[in-house]
């Protein structure tokens, strides 16, 4: 644990995502206006994900489905994939929602660079056309959790069994196909910086 300009960085290693979730769900129940913000880094074993907007799934591969309340739809993490949970109170920050989500694909696009952007109506980052980082969040009395998750050097074969954040057929890439050096554990340092420095800009 760090804690850098008033921010705690976690860094989980490997976790099931369900006691992470409610870990999530148990600070931010807990966290007082005073509390620091705080950002976890973690990698899941594999799992496939349902936010409250997307429909039941059945997968044939053993993959293990939980319905969660983050927003958005359906998505798969697995190792080699970093997942940054922002756990940030925007109230008291002053950062509506969506400006939230903005920032946090602006992250992951300064990250990966110029080859990286957004695409209207689907929040996420995309790399021509493959999606190469899912984002979802969860805010309850002005303070967000869930985040998002960088496809580093990871098996993209599960996401072929569903239809990734809702859409089908939707290409997925990651970093290594992009020749960015870094572990999941290194880059997911790096979008942690990124993410301190912009908050504090923001």
């Amino acid at each position: 644990m760090t804690l850098t300009e008033e921010i705690v960085l976690r860094k989980l290693g490997r976790a099931d995502y369900l006691p992470t979730w409610q870990a999530m769900r148990e600070f931010t129940r807990a966290r007082s206006e005073a509390t620091p913000d705080e950002l976890w880094l973690v990698e899941h074993p594999p799992v496939y994900t349902l936010g409250q907007g997307a429909r039941p799934v059945v997968v044939a591969n053993g993959i293990p489905v939980v319905r969660t309340d983050r927003g958005g739809e359906v998505t798969y993490h697995g190792p080699g994939q970093v997942v940054l949970y922002a756990l940030v109170d925007l109230a008291r920050r002053d950062i509506k929602v969506k400006r939230f989500v903005a920032l946090l694909e602006e992250v992951v696009i300064e990250l990966v660079g110029p080859r990286a952007a957004r695409r209207a109506g689907a929040p996420g980052v995309y790399v021509d056309g493959a999606k190469i980082a899912a984002l979802g969040i969860r805010v309850a009395r002005g303070r967000a959790y869930h985040g998002l998750a960088l496809n580093v050097d990871m098996d993209l074969a599960p996401f072929s069994a569903i239809d990734p954040c809702g859409y089908p057929g939707l290409a997925v890439t990651q970093t290594r196909s992009l020749g960015i050096a870094g572990s999941p554990a290194e880059l997911g340092e790096r979008l942690a910086a990124i993410l301190v420095r912009r908050l504090g800009d923001a």
